[in-house]
């Protein structure tokens, strides 16, 4: 279920990441150039809107998928990367003590809720696609 997903963040330690990620962090500065808010209609029919327990905010979930692929590492080890690696979590706008997601978690939704490949590989592209055009 998707309700409220996008909330503000109050954490009183977000101005560890003006600290600790470069301005010129490329995380960042995809972060900057990219608005994910378009993916979330391509994404939000991939969940029920009315029951179960909240989700983890599908955008979240293509931004470690996001990851994985400008990485190169298995869901296991972004998701373990993303406990330590500020810039890993400054991209998944969580706040620095958030708990990250269980690596089953990034595998069911690939599968489940993305089993059409297609949309992936295309969600990528765009993500791609906007960042070279704004930079």
């Amino acid at each position: 279920m998707i309700s409220n997903q996008e909330s503000l963040n109050l954490s009183p330690y977000m101005a560890i990441y003006d600290i600790v990620v470069p301005k010129n962090n490329r995380l960042r500065l995809i972060g900057e150039l990219v608005d994910f808010t378009v993916f979330l209609e391509e994404l939000a029919s991939k969940y029920c809107h009315d029951n179960g327990r909240n989700a983890v905010p599908p955008i979240r979930m293509f931004k470690y998928l996001l990851l994985k692929s400008i990485f190169d590492l298995s869901d296991v080890d972004i998701v373990e990367r993303s406990k330590y690696d500020m810039s890993f979590k400054y991209f998944l706008d969580m706040a620095p003590e958030d708990e990250v997601i269980h690596s089953s978690s990034l595998t069911k939704f690939r599968k489940l809720r993305l089993h059409d490949v297609g949309l992936l590989d295309m969600l990528i592209d765009k993500t791609v696609g906007i960042a070279l055009k704004k930079a």
